[in-house]
């Protein structure tokens, strides 16, 4: 990968409540705090990465107007023209809409389907505007994820320190071999855990269990429970805006630096 190229990083888990639309968001705002060019792209119907910056009223008039994610994809659109920019500096997004719940459909007819978001992606990775671009997957194993993961350099599994969080994590695994074979560059960047009680055990059986899987990268920053997250989520903010001088603030930014190293050492 060249030093000066835009890296793609995709935030994938097939099971809900692993924090990873949570990451996303402030990954990315973290990110563009350090000075980097950051585009979130919201491939999730539920629309959270978009109601993370922006109040529902505008992230509605998004899904149900023209520029979203759903309506690029129907059109094969390329995606510059659906950028649109959030309230805070070095920091874009491309909105999602309730429609992605038939994207599925949407997809099944068209040529070389599984690439359909990495051909839009193309024009705005060739204009190097931004030095990463960051992409919410929903909670899925299908077309539209396997479409997000042939479109990113790397991905980030991001998984809950809780009884069911490792659920599934298998089957994903297998997934991201499966889409090897048409994305033979996709690398797993790590596996970040969240929602880390330190009250509970669940964090260590969680990490002994992830150890077991062979050339599997676990990011050192844990992300652990704070109701700041919430609070934060409450306002369409990043927790780092709402408050800076929070645990949770401090521990995205240790994971972006984190980040950057894993994606430098790659290279």
């Amino acid at each position: 990968m060249e030093g000066n190229a835009v890296k793609t990083i995709a935030f994938t888990n097939n099971k809900g409540g692993s924090g990873k639309t949570t990451t996303c968001a402030n990954l990315g705002y973290s990110l563009s705090a350090l000075g980097k060019r950051v585009l979130l792209v919201d491939g999730d119907m539920q629309m959270n990465l978009s109601l993370s910056f922006f109040p529902e009223d505008e992230v509605l008039k998004f899904a149900s107007g023209e520029k979203n994610l759903y309506t690029a994809m129907k059109k094969e659109d390329d995606l510059t023209d659906y950028v649109v920019h959030t309230p805070y500096e070095n920091l874009d997004l491309i909105p999602s809409s309730t429609l992605m719940s038939g994207i599925e459909f949407e997809l099944f007819t068209k040529w070389q389907r599984e690439m359909i978001l990495s051909r839009s992606l193309a024009g705005l990775k060739e204009k190097g505007g931004y030095d990463y671009i960051l992409i919410d997957a929903p909670p899925t194993l299908g077309g539209w994820v396997m479409n997000i993961l042939c479109a990113s350099d790397f991905c980030i599994l991001p998984v809950e320190a809780s009884p069911w969080g490792l659920f599934g994590v298998a089957n994903m695994f297998e997934f991201l071999d499966s889409v090897r074979k048409l994305a033979p560059g996709l690398e797993l960047l790590g596996v970040v855990i969240t929602k880390m009680d330190a009250r509970k055990n669940y964090g260590r059986q969680t990490l002994e269990v992830l150890h077991e899987f062979k050339e599997v990268t676990v990011f050192g920053t844990v992300i652990r429970v704070d109701s700041e997250i919430e609070w934060a989520q409450d306002n369409s903010r990043p927790v780092m805006v709402h408050k800076k001088s929070s645990r949770s603030a401090g521990e995205y930014m240790e994971l972006a630096k984190e980040v950057e190293e894993n994606v430098r050492r790659s290279r």
